[in-house]
């Protein structure tokens, strides 16, 4: 197996950790605090206030982490130190998190969002470095396309075991409180566990780049605002990030309380882990056939006609899972293209700018992901109240049809909205097709700015 192999096996098989320990507190967090803990409701107010004003505050600390992460210089590489740091530090937090401390009222607001706060931090730095690492590893696109695919692969084989199977398995743990503490644990045992096939497993041989000066402040800031192709794409895939975690955190609440059996909801998460991986499966191969501008396109069709019959489809458990395979097929091929499309615009950047900010320019991924999530938690949160299920201390166990009409118009016809002008910004703004990005490398190689 040549090294360029090995690679995109290891690379992949460090974030199946990564995304179950994610998984666990993207999907399942504010389901604790309403349902689990059953948070009085102004304690619940003040806690979802906090995961949404503190995470957008924090998106913010994404590119000084990048900033960081470029300027490191280590026997190990610039990406290994910070991604193992990260790792062990948001486990520590993570794990207060989920503690059963015995508090109350402010005093449990302070120490959760405390913890909250740092483990968006530390997981952050990570994540940025992870991921900044992809583009390092080849300039050719679809070898790009092939890691990052497999790597997405592995992601979502992590992300859909814990959302499938989160209510068994603390279930199976003790339940309440106890469950959900314990399949933290585990989680955060395995988060570090496959990071380790990334650190020991990958190294960073097929490209080599010019020797830069190090990166300043100022340097940072005209890396994102002066890379317009960027700033395009970041826009769209922030649109579409709201719109997907919207969706998929009401998840458990659909199942609840509009189709009326929570212990179904297993099948309608394994459905959507199925379509995921299948769609990431033939993503290499469908690429071949279209550019990926005309993909994004038939990827965002998908998606329209999926929400579409998801809205319609109240009454029959087989229509929602086939709905939800419809969407998130869709949403897995835009996701991927738009890892792909933020990649690009590395090298559009060190073309334009005259130097490569490889963590500066995808810290905006996980910048655009706490936003998406902050955004949509209090989205969730907001309709939570309005749709009458949380309306005092205890979570309701049923909805009447005008609150059904909210937790639907929430759940679906927003999202899909902000998913469909996400696309249109992208087509009429983002350049970065193949020949262009093609015509750019090979500017860069001329210049001496990338030796292969």
């Amino acid at each position: 197996m040549n090294q360029d192999t090995k690679n995109k096996y290891f690379f992949g098989l460090g974030t199946i950790g990564r995304d179950m320990f994610y998984a666990f507190e993207a999907n399942a967090m504010i389901y604790f605090l309403s349902n689990i803990l059953e948070l009085p409701l102004t304690t619940y107010a003040m806690v979802t206030m906090v995961l949404t004003v503190l995470r957008i505050f924090d998106a913010f600390n994404d590119p000084i982490t990048g900033l960081i992460i470029d300027n490191v210089k280590s026997p190990w590489g610039k990406y290994k130190p910070p991604m193992l740091v990260g790792a062990v530090l948001a486990v520590a937090f993570y794990l207060i998190m989920f503690a059963d401390f015995g508090l109350t009222g402010f005093k449990f607001v302070l120490v959760f969002g405390a913890a909250y706060i740092f483990w968006d931090i530390t997981y952050g730095i990570n994540d940025i470095a992870y991921w900044s690492m992809m583009p390092s590893l080849t300039l050719d696109q679809k070898k790009r396309e092939n890691i990052g695919a497999f790597a997405r692969i592995c992601a979502n084989i992590g992300m859909y075991i814990v959302m499938v199977g989160y209510p068994s398995f603390t279930a199976a743990l003790g339940g309440g409180k106890t469950g959900y503490f314990a399949l933290a644990v585990i989680v955060s045992v395995l988060m570090l566990g496959f990071q380790m096939f990334t650190i020991f497993g990958v190294k960073e041989t097929s490209v080599s780049f010019k020797e830069e000066e190090k990166t300043t402040i100022r340097d940072m800031f005209r890396a994102l605002f002066a890379n317009d192709q960027l700033m395009w794409v970041t826009l769209s895939m922030a649109l579409f990030t709201v719109g997907y975690v919207t969706t998929t955190n009401f998840a458990l609440y659909y199942m609840q309380y509009i189709f009326g059996d929570a212990d179904k909801y297993a099948i309608l998460a394994a459905a959507c882990g199925v379509a995921q991986l299948a769609a990431l499966v033939i993503f290499p191969f469908i690429s071949k056939l279209f550019t990926r501008k005309r993909f994004y396109f038939i990827a965002t069709i998908l998606v329209v006609i999926g929400y579409v019959m998801f809205f319609f489809s109240d009454a029959s458990l087989i229509m929602i899972a086939v709905a939800a395979i419809v969407i998130f097929v869709g949403e897995a091929f835009i996701q991927l293209l738009m890892l792909m499309f933020i990649s690009d615009t590395i090298e559009y950047g060190q073309w334009k700018l005259g130097k490569r900010n490889d963590s500066i320019t995808l810290s905006i991924q996980p910048l655009i992901n706490k936003i998406g999530g902050a955004l949509a938690t209090g989205i969730v949160s907001i309709t939570l109240v309005l749709s009458g299920i949380k309306s005092g201390d205890v979570a309701a166990t049923a909805i009447d049809d005008t609150g059904k009409i909210i937790f639907k118009n929430s759940m679906l016809i927003v999202p899909l909205i902000l998913i469909v002008i996400g696309y249109f910004i992208y087509s009429m703004k983002y350049s970065l097709d193949e020949k262009r990005f093609a015509e750019i490398v090979q500017d860069l190689k001329d210049r001496g700015d990338i030796k292969e």
